[in-house]
C-alpha cells in the first residue's frame, strides 16, 4: 500500500512583503511632493533614503523584541512588559491619536477629491458634503463586519495597484529634466527646506504595527520577517521616488507654493499636474487612482482604529457592540473634516509627530531592554549601542523638528 505524505507549506514571501509595502504606501505619499519642494528633488531623496534607513531598523528592533514572547504577543503585551505601565499608556495614546489624526486627513482627502472627480462631471458636490458621504459609507462598511471591510479592501487594493502603474508608467514619460533640475532658479536655495521634511518622511514609513501580525503569519522566523520588512520598505521607497520623479519632474517649483497655500490636499495637486501634463486620459488616471488610493488608506486606518477602540472599552461584536464603536471611531473625525476640510496637509504632519514614539523612541527604548533582560539570542539588530542612540536621536529629532516647524521657527518655502 503507497504511503501518502504531505508537505506543510509555509507562507510566501511575497504575501509579507505584500503586508508591508500595502500598510505603508497610501494616500499619505500625496503630501510628499508639496512638503518637499522646498529642499526639491535631491535633498528630499537624501531625507527620504535616511528616513527608510531609521525606519527600518525601529521595525527590526520591534521584531528583536518580539521574538522574545509567544506568537500572538502584541506590540501592546511587549511594551507593559519592558518598559511598564507608564511608557505602555504613552505608547497607547500615540497610537490612537495617530489613527485618529489619520482618519481625519483621510476624510478630508476624500472630500477634496471627490468634490475634483464630481467637478470633472459637471457636477457641484462641496468637499465637506463630499467627505461626509464617503465618511458615512466607510463607517457602515467597517460596522458591518471586519469580513466586508477585508472584501472592500481587496476590491480597491485590486484597483489602486493597476492604475497606480498606469499612471506613473504615463508619468515618467512626461518628466522634464529642466523641470526636474529646476534650471529655470539659477540661485535657488533648498537645504532651509529639508529639516521640515522629516515628520512627513516619517509618517510616510509607518509599518511597525505589522511586525507582531508577520510573527503570527511566519513563526519565529527572523531571516523570513527581516526579508518581509526590507523589501517591504524598499518597494514603498522605490515608488515614492518614481512619485517624485512624476510630480517634480512635471510641476515646476514655483507652482508648489500655490498649491501649499491652497491646504496642499489632493485635488489641488491633482488639477496642477492636470493642467502641465495637457493629458485627458492621463488626468482621469490620475483621479481614478486618487479615489482608489484614498479608498484603501481610509478603510486600512479605520480599521485598525475600530478594533482598537473596541479592545480598549471592552465592546463586543454584536450590532450594538459595533455601533458603540464605530460612533466612537467616526464621530470625532467627522466632526473635525466638517469644521477643517482643508487640514490635510497639517494632519499628515502631526500623525507623524506621534508616530516619532511608538516608530521610533519606543522601538530603540525596547531593543535596549530586550537585551538586558534575554540577551536577545533569536536575533540581534546589528549597530549595537550607536544604533539604538541613532533611532532614538532620530525620534527625538522629528519631534523637536515639528514642534519648531508648528511654531513658525523653521523656513517656510513661499
Amino acid at each position: 500500500m503507497a504511503t501518502l505524505t504531505t508537505t506543510q507549506t509555509s507562507p510566501s514571501l511575497l504575501g509579507g512583503v505584500v503586508i508591508i509595502g500595502g500598510t505603508i504606501i497610501g494616500a499619505g505619499m500625496f503630501s510628499l511632493p508639496v512638503v518637499m519642494s522646498g529642499a526639491w528633488f535631491f535633498w528630499s531623496m537624501a531625507a527620504l533614503i535616511f528616513t527608510w534607513f531609521c525606519m527600518l531598523h525601529s521595525g527590526l528592533m520591534i521584531l528583536e523584541a518580539n521574538l522574545n514572547y509567544r506568537i500572538g504577543s502584541s506590540f501592546d503585551t511587549i511594551t507593559k512588559d519592558l518598559l511598564g505601565k507608564g511608557w505602555n499608556v504613552v505608547n497607547g495614546i500615540s497610537i490612537a491619536f495617530v489613527l485618529y489624526i489619520l482618519t481625519y486627513a483621510y476624510i478630508s482627502a476624500s472630500g477634496s477629491i471627490l468634490h475634483h472627480t464630481f467637478s470633472e462631471m459637471s457636477l457641484n458636490v462641496p468637499a465637506r458634503a463630499a467627505g461626509l458621504g464617503f465618511a458615512l459609507l466607510v463607517a457602515f462598511v467597517v460596522w458591518l463586519s471586519t469580513k466586508a471591510v477585508s472584501r472592500m479592501t481587496a476590491i480597491v487594493l485590486g484597483a489602486k495597484v493597476i492604475t497606480f502603474f498606469l499612471t506613473f508608467g504615463s508619468l515618467l514619460g512626461h518628466v522634464q529634466p529642466t523641470t526636474l533640475f529646476n534650471v529655470a532658479e539659477s540661485n535657488a536655495s533648498y537645504t532651509p527646506y529639508l529639516l521640515m521634511t522629516l515628520p512627513f518622511c516619517l509618517a510616510s514609513f509607518g509599518y511597525h504595527g505589522n511586525v507582531p501580525s508577520l510573527m503570527k503569519y511566519y513563526g519565529k522566523d527572523p531571516k523570513t520577517i527581516v526579508k518581509c520588512l526590507v523589501y517591504g520598505t524598499l518597494l514603498a521607497l522605490v515608488l515614492y521616488t518614481v512619485w517624485l520623479l512624476g510630480t517634480m519632474g512635471n510641476i515646476p517649483r514655483p507652482e508648489f507654493i500655490g498649491i501649499a497655500q491652497q491646504g496642499g490636499n489632493i485635488d489641488v495637486l491633482v488639477q496642477a499636474l492636470s493642467g502641465v501634463l495637457n493629458s485627458r486620459s492621463l488626468d482621469l488616471l490620475l483621479v481614478v487612482f486618487s479615489n482608489f488610493a484614498v479608498a484603501s488608506s481610509f478603510l486600512g486606518v479605520t480599521l485598525g482604529l475600530f478594533d482598537y477602540l473596541a479592545d480598549l472599552f471592552g465592546f463586543d461584536d454584536s450590532a450594538m457592540g459595533r455601533f458603540k464603536t464605530a460612533l466612537l471611531t467616526f464621530v470625532p473625525p467627522i466632526i473635525g473634516g466638517l469644521l477643517w476640510p482643508n487640514g490635510f496637509l497639517y494632519a499628515i504632519g502631526y500623525a507623524g509627530l506621534a508616530a516619532t514614539i511608538w516608530a521610533a523612541i519606543v522601538p530603540a527604548l525596547l531593543a535596549r531592554k530586550s537585551r538586558e533582560r534575554f540577551g536577545s539570542p533569536k536575533f540581534r539588530v546589528w549597530g549595537g549601542k550607536p544604533m539604538i542612540a541613532l533611532i532614538l536621536v532620530f525620534g527625538i529629532g522629528n519631534a523637536v523638528i515639528h514642534i519648531l516647524s508648528s511654531v513658525n521657527l523653521l523656513p517656510v518655502y513661499q
